[in-house]
Parts: structure tokens; C-alpha cells; sequence
């Protein structure tokens, strides 16, 4: 497994492991147990129709690429096994995959919510979540988006469409399966804004004219790793490697690449 034992012992001194910050056989076995029990990395990747430093968009075989694909591959690549990928349309699913157990590790927003389902470890880039809207529907401000009859669509199960549930008091918000979904009613007029983080928002307001995106947000998160719950060997493990891949450029190539190099990484765990 190539780099595994340097990973581990950083993630032993994360964990505390053997009571001493110092790595061992057994350690190691415990966090291979835990994380690629099935001898393969299975992966929760969420997709939409234009990349972000969160969405992967798939290609003409069914394949994504993305900033979290790159960072899964390097996990993989880093544990010597292959990877699975679980590709699904919206952050709400990959939440219940890696509560279940069918996946071992997914990348997605943090909130309180999903800190009772899924165990985070450190967040790879900062977002802020805000709305595009419609030129129908006349709204310029944030807070004009929170107004009788204004018709808000976000996506089901998502840490930002439980953040504008509670900030809406004047109207209320529809949920949509999917980014495509709610991208197409917005296009039909069945909605006057959409709700989800503002880097992913601007390909959108480029297919939809007189579209925009208005200043301000109503919710800053992180976007982290997780595990599922009680496998503290595998969330010591994931985090040590997506501190390293912070650390030695890793995340940031895959910005890069991505399209988005003046995004930055978010910075070290405390």
C-alpha cells in the first residue's frame, strides 16, 4: 500500500492511537478493517451538469471526473486498491450511502444533520450558499428571494436546502431530486429561485438569460470527508490523507483542473 504506513501514523496522532500517538501493526490493521473491509474503496460522488469544487459531471460512458473523483483516485492509489464509485444527483444520497455502510467514504457539506448520520473528518474547500434568480422574477436582493408567492426550489436532503428552509419566514421551498431538475424549473417558470453554493451557480446563469445571482448568502459551510459512524480507525485515517493532499497540492492541482484556480483550499484542521 503505497505511502499507507506515513499516512497512518498521522492519523495515529489524530486519533491517539495505542494510547501513545505511535502507529502499529495493529492500528494499521484496524483502519484497513474499517475502510476497505471489501478489498476495494467505494466511493459516494455526487454529480451535476456542470462541475464544481463539489459536483463531478459524468461523461458519455457514465464515468465522472471531478475535484472529488481526483481526490478518491489518490485515496485509492495511496491504499493500493481499486475504487467503486457511487454516483449519484445530489449530496442527500450519498448522506444515506455512507450511513449504511455502502460506501466507505463520500466528500459533502457539512451540517448538524448529517453530523448525526455520517462522522466528518477536515473540509476540503468553503462555500457560501446563496440563490440564482430569475430576470421574470424581478428579484435583485437576498432578501427579496424571502417574499409571499416567490417560488424557491432546492435540492432534496441537502445541507443547503435545510439552511434556506429556516431563513425563509415569507415563503417556502419546493425540494427537486436534482440540480438538472431544478435548473429546468427554473427555465419553465415553475420557480423564481434556486437555492445551492454560489461557485456552482454561475455555468447555470450562463445557459439562462437575465438570470443572476444575488449578493449575499444565508448559510457558510465546508465541504469535508466522511465515514460512516463508529469507525474512528477509518475517519483518523481519511482525515491524516486530506490534510496531506491540502498540504502537498493535491487539492489545489485538482481545483486547477477542475477550472477553478482562483478558489481557494480551505485551510488546515485546528
Amino acid at each position: 500500500m503505497k505511502h499507507a504506513l506515513g499516512i497512518l501514523l498521522a492519523a495515529a496522532l489524530l486519533a491517539g492511537a495505542a494510547g501513545s500517538g505511535v502507529a502499529t501493526a495493529k492500528d494499521e490493521t484496524s483502519a484497513m478493517n474499517e475502510l476497505i473491509a471489501t478489498g476495494r474503496l467505494r466511493v459516494g460522488i455526487v454529480f451535476a451538469p456542470a462541475l464544481s469544487a463539489f459536483f463531478a459531471v459524468k461523461d458519455a460512458d457514465g464515468r465522472p471526473h471531478g475535484v472529488t473523483v481526483d481526490l478518491a483516485n489518490e485515496l485509492a492509489q495511496q491504499l493500493g486498491v481499486p475504487v467503486e464509485f457511487l454516483v449519484v444527483p445530489n449530496s442527500g444520497l450519498a448522506t444515506d450511502a455512507t450511513q449504511s455502510g455502502t460506501i466507505d467514504v463520500s466528500f459533502m457539506p457539512v451540517d448538524e444533520e448529517r453530523k448525526k448520520r455520517v462522522d466528518f473528518g477536515p473540509n476540503y474547500f468553503l462555500i457560501e450558499s446563496t440563490y440564482m434568480v430569475t430576470g421574470a422574477s424581478g428579484i435583485k436582493t437576498l432578501a427579496e428571494v424571502d417574499r409571499p408567492n416567490v417560488r424557491v426550489v432546492g435540492i432534496a436532503n441537502t445541507t443547503t436546502i435545510r439552511a434556506a428552509g429556516r431563513s425563509l419566514k415569507n415563503t417556502t421551498i419546493t425540494a427537486s431530486t436534482s440540480v438538472d431538475e431544478a435548473v429546468e424549473m427554473l427555465r419553465t417558470g415553475k420557480a423564481d429561485a434556486f437555492a445551492l453554493s454560489r461557485d456552482s451557480l454561475p455555468p447555470f446563469v450562463a445557459q439562462l438569460p437575465g438570470s443572476r445571482i444575488v449578493d449575499g448568502g444565508f448559510q457558510q459551510t465546508g465541504i469535508a470527508i466522511a465515514v460512516p459512524k463508529n469507525r474512528p480507525n477509518a475517519l483518523a485515517y481519511v482525515s491524516a490523507f486530506l490534510e496531506q493532499a491540502k498540504a502537498s497540492g493535491s487539492v489545489r492541482r485538482a481545483l486547477d483542473k477542475a477550472g477553478f484556480p482562483n478558489d481557494p483550499v480551505a485551510p488546515p484542521a485546528p
